[in-house]
């Protein structure tokens, strides 16, 4: 499987894919509910398009891209790039794209863009999420507890 990754503008057209992504982030947390499939699957899909709005509307000035594999959708990433700041809004992976440092190679593409930008990276990230060790192994420390998520944010080397 390769592990180059490019990157486009996210369309119309990618919204099932985008939404079978979200629901693939969520299927643990979901798993122990007494919800039929239908259910989670409605759920999940109004989870997905009140999420969906609600970065569109919060980061207008953001890049939302999909992330290709081979040609193949394989996650997403959004970015704001502020005056001071990189926020990473979301970054996702399929399940099958996951634990094969394509998640690392991003984050260090964005750390390296903070590097030269003199720009500090942030996200904000679920507690239980287990991308957490990668985080915190690349440098990001907590700065504000969310409650169920914690803002997490890297500086360049003075």
């Amino acid at each position: 499987m390769s592990t180059e990754i490019e990157r486009r503008a996210i369309t119309d057209d990618d919204l099932p894919f985008l939404s079978r992504l979200y629901a693939s982030t969520r299927e643990e947390e979901l798993a122990p509910l007494p919800w039929s499939d239908e259910q989670k699957r409605v759920f999940l899909e109004q989870q997905f398009n009140a999420q969906h709005v609600f970065y569109q509307q919060q980061f207008p000035d953001a890049v939302f891209d999909v992330l290709l594999v081979g040609g193949e959708p394989a996650g997403r990433l959004y970015l704001v790039r502020w005056t001071r700041e990189i926020r990473i809004v979301d970054i996702a992976l399929l399940p099958e794209f996951r634990g094969r440092g394509l998640g690392g190679g991003l984050l260090e593409g964005i750390l390296d863009e903070g590097r030269r930008e003199g720009k500090k990276v942030s996200i904000h990230v679920e507690r239980n999420n287990p991308a957490m060790h990668l985080y915190r192994r690349l440098g990001f420390v907590d700065v504000e507890d969310k409650g169920v998520y914690l803002l997490m944010e890297w500086q360049p080397e003075a």
